[in-house]
């Protein structure tokens, strides 16, 4: 049977020329760079000798290297190559690490350098000593300060971070609760709260967005100190009073952070120094402590207002406990900042009976 063109009604064995154009055209070439098993292998290979590669440029153990996982070394890359954008090593000479190591020792808590949109760029090792986690551990959380940080205070802290910006040198302190690790919440109930003070410096003249750092130091409010803690802390002094809160001694350091001298505050009434606001308070933590009435240890813990030799208000944290026929109380100076934290958190004292 002969089958005819629809177009010249002719034989399609004696004329082809009449199909449409598209029907003419070859089939089309294979794509040279079509996915096949063998190249994804090959794609997957190559990534991970360059992986190799970067991870044995990194400055740290091989035992700590043979540890990490993909994301841990891309994190301390990307921390590395922002801090050597910052910090070109031709600027500032070396510290050997044994001199690193003695000095962040003496520190209340850890480093922590950010540039100008709040990347971290560094965290000194001792961080593991104040939130449990190392600093691999840590960028695992994310690149960025508010990443480490309890997501509820992330605007104050952005606001402050733009303040200190703005005015470079200007000192600036936020408070917030960081990311710890599981052993460190379960031991301690959550995560540490910590205090971060520090200011934008130029690193490099003309100062610029890259060429500017914030430099701070974390420090961990203290939660519950105990005698030797408060024998090597300098921002802790420890008063004894009879149970009506009379001064009978008092530590020598009172002077560094309240200005009087010993013997200007015993025989003086604890409450003299109080701040008028701060006296109901004071008087409930009082009456905790003298009649053993609180749920626990956290009923004699106050945040107060005491008035200095020189006229000011300083902000203490005051654990106190009762020793026989005397209570004994461990203060700790604040910052303004650190006080509004804990204060938000402290429980209004209860109306006397």
């Amino acid at each position: 049977m002969t089958i005819f063109c629809s177009h010249c009604h002719r034989p399609l064995q004696a004329e082809m020329s009449c199909l449409p154009a598209r029907a003419k055209q070859a089939p089309s070439a294979p794509r040279p760079f079509r996915s096949t098993k063998s190249a994804s292998k090959a794609r997957r290979d190559q990534i991970n000798a360059e992986l190799q590669a970067l991870r044995s440029l990194l400055p740290i153990s091989a035992q700590e290297k043979e540890r990490l996982s993909y994301l841990h070394t891309m994190a301390l890359v990307c921390l590395r190559l922002r801090g050597a954008q910052l910090f070109p090593p031709g600027l500032a000479p070396p510290m050997g690490p044994a001199l690193g190591t003695e000095l962040l020792s003496l520190l209340p808590g850890f480093l922590l350098v950010l540039s100008a949109d709040s990347k971290l760029v560094y965290i000194s090792e001792n961080v593991a000593q104040v939130l449990g986690l190392s600093v691999v551990e840590l960028l695992a959380q994310g690149d960025t300060v508010f990443d480490i940080l309890d997501g509820r205070v992330g605007e104050d802290v952005h606001k402050k971070l733009l303040l200190a910006q703005e005015e470079p040198g200007r000192e600036v302190t936020f408070v917030s609760e960081m990311r710890t690790s599981k052993a460190f919440r379960l031991q301690h109930g959550g995560n540490r709260v910590v205090a971060v003070c520090g200011r934008f410096v130029a690193l490099r003249w003309p100062p610029s967005p890259s060429t500017t750092a914030f430099l701070a130091l974390c420090t961990p409010l203290v939660q519950s100190p105990t005698d030797g803690e408060a024998a090597s802390q300098d921002d802790i002094f420890q008063s004894m009073h009879l149970l009506d809160m009379t001064f009978i001694d008092v530590t020598e350091s009172v002077t560094y952070h309240l200005g009087y001298h010993r013997e200007e505050l015993v025989g003086q009434s604890w409450y003299s120094l109080l701040h008028p606001e701060d006296a109901d308070l004071a008087a409930a933590q009082h009456r905790a402590v003298a009649l053993g009435s609180g749920p626990g240890p956290a009923a004699g813990t106050s945040v107060l207002r005491v008035l200095r030799k020189d006229r000011a208000w300083s902000w203490l944290r005051v654990w106190a406990r009762r020793d026989g026929g005397c209570i004994t109380c461990t203060c700790r100076c604040l910052r303004e900042e650190e006080a509004a934290h804990l204060r938000a958190r402290q429980p209004r004292a209860a109306a006397p009976p």
